[in-house]
């Protein structure tokens, strides 16, 4: 016995399979945090920093300031996280925290 799928029913099961498939997508969301940078010492220190950011996936955008010694960042937190931001800082050299916290 053969069972046919109406047209209606084979769209409401795609749009049930892509809503689920794109579910994470939904909850993410662009963020902004401000990280305190200490350690920048000199003028050139804020672009070493900016650097780091943007290579991390999901920065949209970084504003480093040497005055603050802080850096802004925006970012996609379905691809990034705070701690990345942070790793990525270190790793270029500059410790940093979210502005506000304390380091452990």
């Amino acid at each position: 016995m053969k069972t046919l799928v109406s047209a209606q029913a084979k769209k409401l099961i795609l749009a049930s399979i892509l809503a689920f498939a794109f579910a994470d997508a939904a909850f993410a969301a662009v963020r902004t945090v401000t990280l305190s940078v200490p350690g920048m010492y000199c003028a050139v220190c804020p672009i070493t920093v900016k650097k780091a950011l943007v290579k991390v996936p999901g920065v949209s955008k970084a504003v480093v300031s040497f005055e603050k010694k802080e850096a802004v960042v925006t970012f996609d937190d379905a691809k990034t996280s705070v701690k990345a931001l942070e790793d990525a800082t270190f790793e270029a050299g500059y410790e940093s925290t979210v502005k506000g916290e304390k380091t452990k």
